[in-house]
């Protein structure tokens, strides 16, 4: 079995390019998923994020309003390195099981969807490294459109990664995502099928 490990930064087109790679067979697991059930009411990762940044992030209901805890930590770096501590590690070993879980399926391809894959450590859960990037004027432009947020609000998100230049360094493949569509799919299409030929080959 083929593990790849998809990332990129903000607004690059991750999630465009994992439900291709859906469409053509693999099985994804997305680490925001796995963030949001680490983050069920009252789980320990729950109590430490509320400890750590108060009340004012819950709602009403007493879920965690993620849309207020991005506000506090895609601004802080310290906040940020603090809710990174808490989740990371209890969502490196939820990956580890979900990929062993796979495996023993008979999976033949697994795409693990991580926009924070290399700085967290996750690079030993994967075969191999692909990452998404698109030019940041392109980026603000999507995200403006898809999500309504203004520039400033994108460049902060985005200024908060590594940079796409220090992700690039530890690909295996690069995946231009400033194209239509359907040029994309193609793109996406042609690195699956030589990927399955060569696990065929081994």
């Amino acid at each position: 079995m083929m593990v790849i490990g998809l990332t990129g930064n903000f607004g690059t087109g991750k999630t465009t390019v994992s439900g291709i790679l859906a469409e053509l067979g693999a099985v994804i697991i997305e680490a925001d998923k796995l963030g949001h059930e680490l983050l069920q009411p009252n789980s320990q990762a729950y109590q430490e994020v509320v400890a750590a940044f108060g009340k004012a992030i819950l709602k009403p209901n007493q879920e965690i309003e993620r849309h207020k805890l991005g506000q506090l930590v895609f601004t802080n770096a310290t906040a940020l390195a603090q809710l990174n501590h808490i989740m990371h590690p209890e969502m490196y070993k939820m990956a580890q099981e979900r990929i062993e879980l796979y495996r023993k399926q008979g999976n033949k391809g697994v795409v693990l969807e991580a926009a924070l894959l290399i700085e967290a450590g996750w690079a030993p859960l994967v075969d191999q490294i692909w990452v998404t990037v698109a030019p940041e004027a392109v980026i603000v432009n999507r995200l403006k459109s898809q999500r309504g947020l203004d520039k400033g609000q994108v460049l902060a998100r985005l200024y908060s990664q590594m940079p796409s230049e220090e992700k690039i360094k530890q690909a295996d493949v690069i995946i231009d995502t400033d194209c239509q569509l359907a040029e994309l799919k193609t793109k996406v299409a042609k690195l699956w099928q030589e990927l399955q030929a060569k696990l065929e080959n081994m």
